[in-house]
C-alpha cells in the first residue's frame, strides 16, 4: 500500500467512527425511586427497549433513587434542557399546574380500572400543558392504591389528630389539615431516615412505597384504604425529540407504548405483593374500619369540589369527562 492510499485508508476510517459516534444519541433519565423499585425497573426496560428498537441510535441512561436531581428538580431540569427526559411524580407538580393533581384526589379514582379512565379523561389537558412548556408526556404508570401507616391504631378520623404527619404533595398536606395533623414534607429519598428518626410517624402511601422504605422498621399498621392511584409520568424534551430521525423518534413511542402497558400490569401485581411482604415483616395490615372510611370519604368529598374550584374550566371538564365514562 502506498503512502498515499495508507492515508486515505485512514481517512476513511475516521470518518467512518465520527459517523458511527454522530449516530448515536445519549439522553439522561432521572427519576426519584430506588433502583428497586418497579417503576425504575420499568424505566431501566423502556431504555433497554429504545436502544434495541432504534438499532442503538439513542441511549438513555436512567439514573435512579435521586441520584442526578431531587424529585422536585427533575420537571425543571428537562423543560431548561439540562437533561432530555425525566422521570416525574404527577401530583409533585400540582402547585404549578393544577390539572396534574387530578390522580390525587382522595377517593375520586380508587380502583386501576377507573385511574385509567381517569387518564383517559386527563390526557388531553395535560398534553396541552406540557406542549406549552416544551415537552411531551410519553408514558405513565399508578401506583397502587394508596393506604394509611401509622405506628398506632386508627379507628377514626379524628385519631389522626396531631400525628406527624408526611405529606408529599397539595393533597396530602390538604389531607392533614383536614384532619388536623401535623403535615410534614418529605419526598421518598429521605422517607427512610424521616420515619427512623421520628421526623414523620403517619403517612398516606402506596404498598409498594411502604416496602421499598421498609416501614415496618418503625411503623406497625398499615390501613387498606384505597383512596386514589397517582401516577408516575415519563416525559421528554420536545426539541431534543424533535432532533431525533423519524425512525428513532417511531422507537420511543412504540417502546413507551409498551412501557405503559407493562407497568399497569406490574402495578397491580405489585399491591398484592407489597402488601403480602408488609405483613410477612410484621405489620398489621386491614382495611379500613367502617367508621374511618366514612370519615375519609368525606373529606375526599371536599376535596373533590375544591379541586374542581380550584383548576376551574380544565378541572371541571376532565371530572365531568371521567364521570361520563
Amino acid at each position: 500500500m502506498t503512502r498515499k492510499m495508507w492515508l486515505s485508508a485512514a481517512v476513511f476510517g475516521v470518518a467512518l467512527v465520527s459517523a458511527g459516534a454522530s449516530a448515536q444519541t445519549k439522553w439522561d433519565l432521572p427519576g426519584a425511586y430506588p433502583a428497586g423499585n418497579f417503576h425504575t425497573k420499568n424505566m431501566v426496560q423502556f431504555a433497554e427497549d429504545v436502544k434495541k428498537m432504534s438499532g442503538g441510535k439513542l441511549e438513555i441512561t436512567v439514573h435512579p433513587g435521586a441520584s442526578l436531581f431531587k424529585a422536585p428538580e427533575i420537571k425543571r431540569a428537562v423543560q431548561t434542557g439540562q437533561v432530555q427526559i425525566g422521570e416525574v411524580l404527577m401530583v409533585n407538580i400540582e402547585n404549578e399546574i393544577p390539572t396534574f393533581g387530578a390522580d390525587g384526589v382522595p377517593f375520586l379514582a380508587t380502583s386501576v380500572p377507573d385511574a385509567a379512565k381517569l387518564w383517559k379523561a386527563q390526557k388531553p389537558v395535560i398534553d396541552k400543558k406540557l406542549a406549552d412548556q416544551g415537552m411531551m408526556a410519553l408514558y405513565v404508570v399508578p401506583w397502587p392504591p394508596q393506604g394509611i401507616y401509622s405506628k398506632k391504631d386508627i379507628n377514626t378520623v379524628q385519631d389522626l389528630k396531631g400525628v406527624k404527619w408526611r405529606a408529599y404533595s397539595p393533597a396530602t398536606s390538604r389531607i392533614a389539615e383536614l384532619v388536623q395533623a401535623q403535615p410534614v414534607t418529605i419526598q421518598v429519598a429521605e422517607l427512610a431516615q424521616a420515619l427512623a428518626t421520628g421526623v414523620v410517624d403517619t403517612m398516606m402511601t402506596s404498598g409498594a412505597t411502604g416496602r421499598d422504605s421498609k416501614v415496618w422498621e418503625s411503623l406497625t399498621h398499615y390501613y387498606d384504604t384505597q383512596a386514589w392511584l397517582p401516577k408516575n409520568m415519563v416525559f421528554a424534551s420536545v426539541d431534543a425529540f424533535k432532533k431525533l430521525d423519524a425512525a428513532t423518534q417511531k422507537a420511543v413511542l412504540d417502546a413507551a407504548a409498551i412501557a405503559e402497558k407493562r407497568g399497569w400490569e406490574v402495578s397491580v401485581v405489585e399491591s398484592e405483593s407489597a402488601k403480602a411482604d408488609l405483613a410477612k415483616n410484621g405489620m398489621k395490615v386491614q382495611p379500613p374500619s367502617p367508621a374511618l372510611k366514612e370519615g375519609l370519604q368525606k373529606i375526599g368529598a371536599t376535596m373533590i369540589e375544591e379541586w374542581v374550584k380550584k383548576t376551574g374550566a380544565d378541572g371541571a371538564a376532565i371530572v365531568d369527562a371521567y364521570k361520563k365514562m
